[in-house]
């Protein structure tokens, strides 16, 4: 009797109306660090086969996830299998290896057509693309004065920055207590790794200053050369000790709590999220999808200022090769292409974010800004990013203490201008002005340092305190951490 009355409710059920609408995914900013590389120190920096691989796979994934007619979510109203270019919006520095990242993710959003991208002729034949019907999908190519075409070959990426205070604050690392302990703590820790790395690093050239590229070098080798010099000296240890010391170095330079302005980076890059973001919802989903390739350090500035690194100090780490974040605009309300759109007050931000190619380890979500939940009603999200987005050119300039160049202009040419509000108007309400285009795009592909040559060699009476994996917070999500950090 018991077994007919649960079957009976079950079929009660089926037929009762859905109380809640599903939900719909209205779309997606993207911001992804290139693949796999050769190393920054031997300078013509090159995207690999590997790292093309990497972010084809990614690209694969997001398509399975948000543009194909089967994915898991699908974009509101994105076209599955013939890109339409007006729906798409992929920037990235004018840097080789960013850019051919760009082009082998689209690959994977957009592969070849084949026969459903042929074209049939007044004259009754058939013409089918080259390649296989290989889909051509712009991508927007950031350039200004304050850029470098080799952003990737550069050692000290935000250097072409232009933003002065940014600069300044990230010396001023070079000159604490904290560095100068840890520079003298490492010395016969990286002169002992002088078989390895002399033929790129002299004997000046091995100490903390170098962390990064060094480590760089040595993982380079590790993923593609077959014989590595006094390779004995490369225990699991001294890897770990590599990474680790990269991982304080660079953190370091992108990000301080008490100086904002040294996560630049990061506030530009806000600017540049909020701004798609708005336009996705001013334009009721009329370029949903969003990607721009840039640099770690932009991820690691954004990390720190919307407070990552409570939840875990994994993400005061270097991110790997392929790595990618993602803000989806969600709605549950009923919403249909071409029909009906949600009002701001219907809309949602979740935030994801994966370690290396989404291909092989899926995003997982994670809450922002210090708070539990991991979606954020929209007018909270944009309240949120205000906070420390950057979002225009005017605004950039303020900030950063310029007035010459690009800053000159834009100081003499504004004057009330909406534009220059960072929460500017919008016809839909909790928007966001869009930001002028030029050195923001630019700068958040850069990481917040010029190299100094002097260093002290003072010794100061601070200890290094090696961080710790947070392994509750990373089993908890079930993704993978944002870098190993050493124990």
């Amino acid at each position: 009797m018991a077994s007919k009355l649960a079957t009976l409710l079950s079929l009660v059920s089926l037929l009762a109306p859905s109380t809640a609408a599903a939900e719909t995914v209205l779309g997606v900013y993207i911001f992804h660090r290139h693949g796999d590389r050769t190393p920054k120190s031997l300078g013509n920096v090159n995207l690999t086969a590997l790292g093309a691989d990497q972010v084809y796979q990614s690209g694969s994934y997001y398509r399975s996830r948000y543009v194909s007619s089967s994915s898991s979510s699908p974009i509101l109203g994105l076209q599955p299998d013939i890109a339409d270019t007006e729906q798409v919006a992929i920037s990235a520095a004018a840097d080789a290896v960013l850019q051919n990242s760009a082009f082998s993710f689209l690959q994977g959003v957009y592969p070849p057509a084949g026969t459903a991208g042929a074209q049939e002729l007044a004259n009754g034949s058939t013409v089918q693309g080259p390649l296989g019907g290989y889909q051509y999908v712009p991508v927007n190519l950031v350039v200004s004065a304050t850029t470098s075409a080799d952003a990737e070959s550069s050692e000290w990426l935000q250097g072409g920055s232009g933003c002065g205070k940014a600069v300044v604050s990230s010396n001023n690392y070079f000159v604490s207590s904290e560095y100068k302990t840890t520079y003298n703590e490492t010395a016969d820790f990286y002169q002992a790794l002088l078989p390895v790395i002399n033929g790129t690093f002299g004997e000046s050239k091995a100490n903390f200053k170098n962390a990064y590229t060094i480590f760089d070098l040595v993982n380079v080798a590790t993923i593609h050369n077959k014989t590595i010099p006094s390779s004995s000296l490369l225990t699991n240890s001294t890897l770990d000790d590599l990474k680790w010391y990269a991982n304080t170095h660079e953190w370091n330079l992108a990000y301080n709590a008490s100086d904002p302005i040294r996560a630049v980076a990061g506030m530009t890059l806000a600017g540049q999220i909020l701004a798609a973001l708005n336009a996705t919802l001013t334009g009721e989903s009329a370029t949903p999808f969003n990607v721009q390739f840039g640099a770690y350090a932009s991820f690691l500035s954004f990390f720190g200022l919307a407070q990552m690194p409570a939840i875990s100090e994994d993400f005061t780490g270097v991110v790997d090769y392929a790595s990618s974040m993602v803000f989806e605009l969600v709605t549950n309300s009923s919403v249909s292409s071409g029909g009906s759109y949600p009002s701001n007050d219907d809309v949602s931000v979740r935030f994801l974010f994966v370690n290396g190619s989404a291909g092989l380890v899926e995003p997982q979500a994670y809450p922002l800004f210090g708070r539990q939940e991991t979606e954020l009603p929209w007018s909270t999200f944009v309240t949120e990013m205000n906070k420390f987005a950057v979002a225009d050119t005017k605004s950039w300039c303020a900030a950063c203490g310029n007035s010459t160049g690009v800053c000159a202009s834009s100081a003499s040419s504004s004057g009330g201008d909406a534009s220059t509000s960072s929460t500017g108007g919008s016809d839909r309400g909790n928007g966001i002005s869009l930001p002028v285009a030029g050195v923001i795009g630019a700068l958040v592909t850069l990481v917040v340092i010029l190299g100094i040559e002097g260093l002290v060699y003072a010794i100061a009476g601070l200890k290094l305190v090696k961080k710790s994996t947070l392994a509750g917070a990373t089993a908890t999500s079930g993704g993978a951490g944002v870098a190993g950090s050493k124990a």
